[in-house]
């Protein structure tokens, strides 16, 4: 008899009844896990299953090392990634096993969330509930437990979880639905030996000064943008560096550039819009503060400075050798750093230190790093890998021959920032972590070691922070005590470390893309070339030579890396800037010349609209035919030419022309020592020669218009005698008046020639021919 459909609902109910459980724990099984993470999801709620159905994160974790005394507090969120509600749950603290080393807490930190549940659960009284939580809805929590209640053992790194365990619709028991894991350092007591820790605090920026200096006499600076006031307000990412370094015992890496930008804002200054449009900077007053903060902050501390613009290393030492010249700026931006920075900041500043990008070094970059005078450089442990059988972390410095010293910054302390810590959960995992390979490196053994932190060179206002908390963590801390830079660098060096400097095949492939390439500088060279050949001309040439040298600087900056794009413009503005200025010197063009005579002077004009004299500049005229026309004694001639700012002069060449015809004249500037300036103009010089056949030509022409002259006159003397006769004779009184006007005053007087008129109304006597001698050099030139 089959059953009745009754029987067999209350049957299939009862099976999946019993299945449930297993169903449910099916996502818990490592198999199963396994294969969640190969199949890929479109969506969060598809993996929202198991220990990820809840995500869980701890945005705050207080105090980061705690003692027996303390109460720790952690606080965070809940979110419910899944597709029901969770309901009858809690969020509670775990308490996991201790960690053996330094790479168990790598691996840990690779897998802080999801997975099988882990760890016990402190005393339910301290777990928060949560009654119900729907799907995508949020809810923060905050877990306070005395630290006494942790049941924490030994001395060490301890693995603590924020969990939350609940049950669904689908999955009606309690289960672990969400787990964050994360790291509780456990040092109570005094290390009995105590890690050296030297922190270094960047404060270094993008390039931002151009070099333009305004088209004035005081020589206005011009900024990129303004970027750079956005840093330094309050608020901004310098600024906050500043104020978090000035609590922290730190060594302070300064770039010089970064004073120079801003310490030319405390004054005068323009910025450049996207558009070229060039506006006044408004930002002096913060400005001055800044630099004024700055100068209380280092004062007694210890400071290390980059050379002028922190220039990129390894490009120099991988390609800039290969171009003549470009080590001479490495040397130059060293000079300039210590000037700079003993003027704003008035401290003296170490400058022997190198500091290549991401502490990737090879026996290129020591060359180079130490052809500048610096002779300790600070590498990085990813890098600069030890290849003994050292159990423990090995002290910073190593001799790597030659005088110089590696200064091995610890790879895991100095990347431990490079997220995105504007989010509260990666900041705060990121302190944890940080402290718990700090503690962990200290209980490798018992040895006294020396251990360097150097962080990224431009950390975002939120990694600073992250920064420093850490930072104050290990100063208040039991296991580590704070330490320069220098004190670091002469620590005794560990016997079993490694100080074979990398190859330089093993350099990074990736790091060795964004280096500068070739042909940057080539043109870094070009603009050193022209810039030596136009300060030669200069009165003062501190006014060009300087801001070009630093501009120059600032094209192999290690702040252009990845940014191919950008430094090119920046390089063609610096280029650009200079040719014209050079312009400003000139020739003034010349139409044609015609001479008049065999011999007269061309002028040829020189304009100087610089802001300052120039001299020792030498002005060549030369004639494509020298038998046609000559220059001065020969084919060419050199005058010396000395302008005063903004002002033209008109120098004149004796010329002397021996056949017609039109001849082309080529003018062109140089320096005194023959190398060309400017450039050339030519013009044409259309040259006439009186000869004694054209003169004698002339002559005779003269003659008979002279005769012509001569005969119209008889003429008209013969037609007016005849007129008279037939007018017949005049009266007495006529007669004796005229006769007596005719009368000469003085008897002995000589008579008058036959060939001068008489007449009051005749002409004058014809003026003497003109000479057939070469006319004066004064002539003048039609043009």
């Amino acid at each position: 008899m089959s059953p009745s459909p009754a029987r067999r609902l209350l049957r299939r109910t009862g099976v999946l009844l019993a299945a449930a459980p297993l169903l449910a724990a099916l996502p818990l099984l490592p198999g199963a896990a396994r294969a969640s993470a190969d199949t890929p999801m479109t969506t969060a709620a598809a993996n929202a299953t198991g220990t990820k159905t809840v995500d869980v994160a701890v945005n705050q974790l207080s105090p980061v090392a705690p003692t027996a005394q303390d109460t720790l507090t952690v606080s965070g969120t809940i979110t419910n990634n899944g597709r029901q509600a969770v309901t009858g749950a809690h969020v509670g603290l775990r308490v996991g096993t201790s960690y053996g080393g330094r790479s168990e807490i790598d691996n840990a930190a690779k897998n802080g969330s999801g997975g099988a549940p882990d760890g016990t659960e402190v005393a339910s009284r301290y777990a928060q509930k949560v009654a119900r939580l729907a799907p995508g809805a949020t809810q923060d929590f905050t877990l306070s437990v005395p630290v006494k209640e942790l049941h924490l053992g030994a001395d060490g790194v301890y693995q603590i979880s924020a969990a939350l365990m609940g049950r669904t619709a689908a999955q009606p028991y309690d289960q672990t639905l969400g787990i964050q894991r994360t790291f509780l350092p456990w040092q109570p007591g005094a290390a009995s030996t105590r890690t050296r820790t030297t922190a270094l605090w960047p404060l270094i920026s993008d390039t931002h000064l151009t070099a333009e200096t305004g088209t004035n006499e005081q020589q206005t600076p011009v900024f990129n943008d303004d970027s750079l006031a956005q840093q330094i307000r309050p608020g901004g990412r310098l600024q906050q560096m500043l104020a978090l370094g000035d609590d922290l015992d730190v060594t302070w890496v300064i770039d010089p550039d970064l004073l120079a930008s801003v310490d030319a804002m405390t004054e005068a200054y323009k910025i450049k819009g996207a558009d070229g449009k060039i506006t006044s900077g408004k930002d002096q007053a913060i400005a001055k503060e800044w630099l004024n903060d700055l100068q209380t902050a280092v004062q007694g501390r210890k400071v290390v400075t980059l050379p002028f613009a922190d220039p990129d290393l390894a490009s120099l030492a991988h390609t800039g050798t290969k171009v003549t010249g470009s080590l001479g700026h490495l040397k130059d931006a060293t000079d300039a750093a210590t000037s700079t920075v003993d003027t704003i900041l008035h401290v003296k500043a170490d400058t022997s230190y190198a500091w290549p990008a991401e502490g990737a070094i090879d026996p290129d970059i020591v060359k180079v790093a130490t052809s500048a005078g610096a002779n300790k450089i600070i590498a990085r442990s990813d890098t600069f890998r030890d290849t003994g059988d050292l159990a423990y972390t090995p002290s910073a410095a190593r001799p790597i021959g030659g005088g110089a010293t590696a200064v091995v910054a610890d790879a895991r302390l100095s990347t431990a920032f490079q997220g995105d810590m504007a989010r509260a959960e990666n900041s705060a995992l990121a302190v944890q972590e940080f402290l718990a390979q700090s503690l962990m490196l200290t209980k490798q053994t018992d040895r006294q070691r020396s251990v360097v932190v150097a962080p990224q060179r431009m950390p975002t206002t939120s990694q600073a922070h992250s920064m420093a908390q850490a930072l104050h963590a290990l100063q208040d801390g039991t296991w580590t005590q704070p330490q320069s830079l220098s004190a670091a660098t002469k620590a005794k060096p560990d016997p079993g470390a490694t100080t074979r400097v990398p190859s330089t095949r093993a350099y990074p492939k990736s790091l060795r893309k964004q280096e500068l390439s070739d042909d940057a500088f080539k043109q870094i060279q070009g603009t050193q070339n022209h810039l030596e050949n136009f300060k030669v001309v200069l009165t003062d040439q501190s006014r060009v030579v300087t801001p070009f040298g630093r501009a120059m600087d600032r094209e192999m900056s290690t702040s252009w890396r990845s940014r191919t794009g950008t430094s090119e413009s920046f390089r063609k503005g610096v280029s650009s800037y200079l040719l014209d200025i050079t312009g400003q010197v000139a020739l003034i063009e010349k139409s044609g010349v015609r001479l008049s005579g065999r011999s007269a002077t061309i002028p040829v004009s020189v304009q100087n609209n610089l802001w300052q004299d120039v001299d020792h500049l030498v002005l060549r005229l030369t004639s494509d035919n020298g038998t046609r026309l000559k220059i001065g004694d020969g084919v060419s001639e050199d005058k010396v030419v000395k302008i005063a700012s903004g002002h033209s002069q008109s120098v004149k060449f004796t010329t002397t022309a021996k056949a017609t015809g039109p001849v082309t004249v080529h003018a062109q500037l140089y320096t005194e020592d023959n190398q060309p300036y400017g450039d050339e103009i030519d013009f044409q010089v259309d040259a006439t020669e009186i000869t004694p056949t054209v003169m004698l030509v002339i002559g005779g022409g003269v003659l008979l218009l002279v005769l012509a002259g001569f005969r119209m006159y008889t003429h008209r003397k013969r037609t007016a005698a005849a007129q008279q006769q037939e007018d017949g004779p005049q009266d007495d009184d006529d007669a004796d008046a005229g006769a007596a006007r005719s009368e000469p005053e003085d008897a002995s007087a000589p008579t008058a020639r036959a060939d001068v008129p008489q007449q009051p109304s005749d002409p004058m006597a014809d003026t003497t021919s003109e000479s057939a001698a070469p006319s004066d050099t004064g002539e003048r030139v039609d043009r």
